[in-house]
């Protein structure tokens, strides 16, 4: 039984994860979606890893459905819990896109967490798994029909707010390198000719981490935030490690001795960008709460 549910371990995790955002969150989903299947009559599951997204789609709705109430009280930007990994070894293919990553990137996450429950769910199970509309339904409790309307609408929004990544990952890189060489070396000329016009940058701090209460919109205002954001940090001793964020590449910075409006000494930021096609920065994401970075250290 342990081993017919581990197959489908990561496959609920990565459905838990694009629905809540939350690495913590899912995991928990995951685990109360292997009570409910070793309580249940598993001779009368036809198809194991359907009944299984089915059951972690119904948890991660009343999930989401109580968590709207929570995050109205969250204190400034809120950025989902970053997945991160090591850079890819350098044998990969060179010209491997980031479209596998772009249904769990930063700019995607943030935009799901716009629509309603209903319409987050339908958009995860039917567009990112291929979940047929019936199934979903089925989850959801409603008709076929209003699932595809719940689905459409969500596409809507995905299409009209997403800042998507559609460029490789070595391009990213270059992107990244130019980007954090003009911001750590002060030169704003510079770094005006990686961000676009309408570039935003987010900060979630979680009212604990030094982060804009909003959201800081144009390229020079940002590309100024920014400016600042880099000249605090190298008041402290600090490391930068090159990872993947959510699938696209990105630093995390170790900060030594930081005394920062209550940060602690040994504190982490990870930072990732949104790139488009031109090599322009649209999206700069910043996570600074310490209650979403806690396990990381191991992954640099």
């Amino acid at each position: 039984m342990t081993d017919a549910f581990s197959a489908h371990r990561e496959h609920l995790f990565g459905v838990a994860y694009r629905m809540l955002g939350s690495r913590a969150d899912a995991e928990d989903v995951v685990q109360e979606a292997w009570l409910r299947y070793a309580a249940a009559d598993q001779a009368a599951i036809v198809d194991l890893r359907a009944w299984l997204t089915t059951v972690t789609g119904r948890i991660c709705l009343d999930t989401l459905r109580s968590a709207r109430v929570r995050r109205e009280a969250y204190v400034g930007p809120w950025l989902p819990e970053p997945l991160i990994e090591r850079l890819p070894d350098p044998g990969t293919d060179p010209g491997e896109t980031v479209a596998l990553s772009d249904s769990v990137s930063i700019a995607l996450l943030l935009v799901l967490d716009t629509l309603t429950p209903e319409q987050r769910v339908a958009f995860v199970l039917h567009d990112v798994f291929g979940v047929p509309f019936a199934e979903v339904a089925a989850t959801l409790g409603t008709t076929t029909e209003n699932v595809r309307q719940l689905a459409s609408r969500a596409r809507r929004a995905v299409s009209a707010g997403e800042r998507r990544h559609t460029t490789s990952r070595a391009r990213q890189a270059e992107v990244m390198a130019a980007f954090t060489a003009a911001a750590s070396g002060g030169d704003l000329d510079a770094l005006l000719k990686v961000l676009a016009p309408d570039v935003v940058a987010f900060g979630d701090g979680g009212g604990i981490g030094p982060a804009a209460r909003r959201p800081v919109v144009g390229a020079l205002p940002v590309a100024r935030f920014l400016l600042g954001l880099f000249r605090q940090v190298q008041k402290f001793g600090f490391e930068m490690h090159p990872v993947l964020v959510n699938g696209d590449v990105g630093v995390v910075v170790r900060m030594h001795n930081a005394a920062w409006e209550g940060l602690p000494p040994d504190a982490l930021v990870v930072s990732s960008l949104a790139v488009s096609p031109e090599g322009l920065v649209t999206g700069v994401y910043n996570q600074l709460n310490p209650a979403k970075l806690q396990g990381l250290g191991d992954k640099i």
